[in-house]
């Protein structure tokens, strides 16, 4: 997880912090009043390796946003949780001088 930080934090109650874009709400959840941003569930990078997301710093009674929305990306990182296992190695393999990508 991570947590989002504006200025206006300082002293300031009356605001909230909104996410919006892929998976906001559904893959990616943030607390409204401390910016913290966590998944709530496992990523596969396999299935989609990043996602685009907005941020947002609203008025916590009007809904207004008090400064532009923040784009940012979260990328997925590769943790390989099945290694490749090679049983009945040694294995020998050549390919001819000279040959063209992908014979």
């Amino acid at each position: 997880s991570f947590q989002l930080h504006t200025d206006l934090d300082v002293g300031n109650k009356n605001i909230k912090y909104v996410l919006a874009g892929e998976g906001a709400g559904t893959i990616f959840a943030i607390n409204e009043r401390t910016g913290d941003i966590h998944a709530m569930k496992r990523l596969d990078r396999e299935e989609k390796a990043e996602y685009t997301l907005t941020a947002q710093v609203v008025d916590r009674d009007s809904d207004r946003p008090l400064e532009p929305p923040s784009e940012f990306i979260i990328k997925v990182q590769d943790i390989n949780d099945n290694p490749p296992q090679f049983i009945e190695g040694p294995y020998k393999g050549s390919v001819p001088e000279m040959s063209q990508v992908g014979e």
